[in-house]
C-alpha cells in the first residue's frame, strides 16, 4: 500500500489566460467572448450572484462589442499577467512549484478564429512564457480552450453550434503543437467541458435569445466539442512524441439527501448527467446508453455526421482531470434548501460549512471523487483546480493572514493523500488561482483564491503589487515535504 505522495508528484498552481493576462488588445489579440462579460461595482450581492450564471443576451452582447471602455469588463484587464509573468513565475519558483497550469488564448493565436495564418506575436508570447516556466523548473500544463473563443466565430458562424468550428479549432490545436509542442508537458483541449450544460455562454458561447431550441443547441455544441477534443488527440498522436492529452470536467460529487430510494436513484442520475456523460464519451469513446433516455426526456436532438462515432472511439484521452470545489446533494424534494456553488446552485448539505460565497466545503468529497473516477476508468487522474474564494485583507505591513485558506487546503491535501493510499493514480494537483485573478463566476476581484495577493480592486485600481499571504508559506512547506508537513 502506498503511504503518501510519490517524489514525482506534481504540486502546482493554475490560472486562466482570460482571468489573468489582461492586455486584451495588445500583441495582435482579437476580442474573445470573455472580454464581453459586463460587471458593475454598484451591484449588490444578490445582483452579482444573479449575473454569475447570466444567460448572455443579444442586447448585452452587442452593447459590449461597441464599448471600448474596459472599466466594466474586468477580463479585459485581469492582473496584467501578460506583462508581469516573469515576476509572478519567480514567486511560484520560490514556493517550489513543480508544474504551472494556464490556458492559451485562442484569440491571441488566431484573432478572428478563421484567420489564414497565426499571429506570430501571440505565439511568441506563449513560447516565452513556457520557456520561462521550464527555466524555473516547472512543467507546463496547457489548456487550449478555457471558455473564451474569438468573437468573430460567434458573429460569423454562431459559435460552437456550427460544425465549422471543429475545423477552426483543430487548425488552432495543430498550430499549438507545431510551435509549443516541445514546451508543453500536459495538454487539455477543453476546460470543464460539462460547463456547456450549466453555463452555456461560458461553455459553448451561446446567446440564449437567438436559439429556438436552447437545450438541443447546448448539446449540439457539446457534440462538436467532443469531436474537436478527439481530433485534437488524433493530431497530437500524429505530431508529438508520447503526448499526454486529457479530458476535464467540473466535478460535482453527489450524495443522496436521504436513504430514501428515490433520492439514491436521483443521485445516480445526477452523477450520470452532470459528470459521467462527459467523461464516458472522452474516456470510453462513445455516448453512454443512459444518454438516450436523457435526450428523449429532455427532448434534445443532436446531429451527428457519418464517422463521428469512429472519431470518438479511436481517440480517447490519456488521463482525466477535474476541478473540485464542493459536493452536491441529490433529492426529489423540490422544496429542499438551496445554496450557491460552482457553475450551478445546489441543495444544501446540513453537515458542511460554507464559504463566503455559499460554496459547501467538503474535503472528503475529493477523496470520493478520486476513487470513483479512477475506479470507473482506470486512467491517471489530475486535480486541475481546487481552492477557496474568500475576502482577504492586506495589512499595512504587506501581510495577509488567511488561516481559512490554509485550513481548506490542508484538509483537501489530507484527503488526496488518503485517495493515493486507496490506490488512485493521482498525477498532480494545480491549486486554482495560485495568484489572485478575476473570479470567473462573479467577475469580482474581491473573490480571491490565491496564495499570492494582488493589489487591485473591483475597478482595476491599485498598485498591482504582489504580496505573499500566510498560505504562500504554508504551501511552500507542503510542497517541500511532499504533502507531509501540513501544519
Amino acid at each position: 500500500m502506498k503511504q503518501g505522495f510519490s517524489e514525482n508528484f506534481l504540486w502546482g498552481g493554475a490560472v486562466a489566460s482570460g482571468q489573468a493576462e489582461g492586455a486584451y488588445l495588445e500583441g495582435g489579440k482579437g476580442l474573445d467572448t470573455q472580454d464581453l462579460r459586463y460587471f458593475d461595482t454598484a451591484w449588490d450581492r444578490a445582483k452579482r450572484d444573479e449575473m454569475r450564471n447570466v444567460n448572455m443576451t443579444s442586447e448585452i452582447f452587442e452593447k459590449a462589442l461597441k464599448d471600448t471602455d474596459p472599466t466594466h469588463y474586468p477580463f479585459r484587464w485581469g492582473i496584467d499577467f501578460y506583462h508581469t509573468y516573469r515576476e509572478d513565475l519567480a514567486l511560484m519558483e520560490e514556493m517550489g512549484m513543480k508544474i504551472f497550469r494556464t490556458s492559451i488564448s485562442w484569440a491571441r493565436i488566431y484573432p478572428n478564429g478563421d484567420d489564414e495564418e497565426p499571429n506570430q506575436e501571440g505565439l511568441q508570447y506563449y513560447i516565452d512564457l513556457f520557456t520561462e516556466c521550464h527555466k524555473r523548473g516547472m512543467k507546463v500544463f496547457a489548456t487550449m480552450l478555457h471558455y473564451g473563443i474569438p468573437v468573430n466565430l460567434v458573429l460569423k458562424y454562431g459559435g460552437w453550434k456550427n460544425r465549422k468550428l471543429i475545423d477552426f479549432y483543430v487548425k488552432y490545436a495543430k498550430t499549438l503543437y507545431q510551435y509549443l509542442g516541445d514546451l508543453v508537458d500536459f495538454w487539455l483541449p477543453f476546460n470543464e467541458i460539462n460547463c456547456a450544460r450549466f453555463n452555456p455562454y461560458n461553455g459553448c458561447c451561446l446567446i440564449k435569445d437567438q436559439e429556438e431550441d436552447y437545450e438541443s443547441a447546448i448539446f449540439q455544441c457539446t457534440h462538436h466539442q467532443f469531436i474537436a477534443n478527439a481530433l485534437a488527440i488524433k493530431a497530437a498522436k500524429e505530431m508529438l512524441p508520447n503526448p499526454m492529452v486529457g479530458g476535464m470536467i467540473a466535478r460535482f460529487t453527489t450524495y443522496p439527501a436521504t436513504c430514501k430510494p428515490e433520492d439514491v436513484m436521483q443521485g445516480i442520475l445526477d452523477e450520470n448527467y452532470k459528470n459521467y456523460f462527459y467523461t464516458d464519451v472522452m474516456a470510453r469513446g462513445k455516448y453512454p446508453a443512459y444518454a438516450k433516455r436523457m435526450f428523449a426526456e429532455q427532448k434534445i436532438q443532436i446531429h451527428k455526421e457519418p464517422g463521428d462515432d469512429e472519431i470518438l472511439a479511436e481517440n480517447t484521452v490519456n488521463f482525466l482531470a477535474f476541478s473540485y470545489y464542493m459536493s452536491m446533494v441529490a433529492t426529489t424534494d423540490p422544496d429542499y434548501e438551496k445554496t450557491s456553488g460552482n457553475l450551478v446552485s445546489g441543495n444544501r448539505n446540513p453537515y458542511l460549512k460554507r464559504s463566503d460565497w455559499g460554496w459547501q466545503i467538503d474535503p472528503v468529497g475529493v477523496r470520493v471523487s478520486l476513487n470513483e473516477m479512477y475506479d470507473r476508468y482506470q486512467l491517471p487522474v489530475f486535480i486541475a483546480e481546487n481552492g477557496i474564494g474568500a475576502y482577504d485583507k492586506l495589512e499595512e505591513d504587506g501581510s495577509v493572514h488567511d488561516p481559512y485558506r490554509i485550513a481548506y487546503l490542508r484538509e483537501h491535501v489530507k484527503q488526496m493523500k488518503e485517495a493515493v493510499k486507496d490506490g488512485v493514480e493521482l498525477l498532480g494537483y494545480t491549486m486554482w488561482g495560485i495568484i489572485d485573478i478575476i473570479s470567473c463566476g462573479t467577475i469580482e476581484m474581491s473573490k480571491r483564491y490565491g496564495v499570492i495577493y494582488v493589489d487591485r480592486d473591483e475597478e482595476g485600481k491599485g498598485s498591482n503589487k504582489r504580496y505573499r499571504k500566510d498560505s504562500f508559506y504554508w504551501y511552500q512547506k507542503c510542497i517541500a515535504s511532499c504533502g507531509e508537513d501540513l501544519e
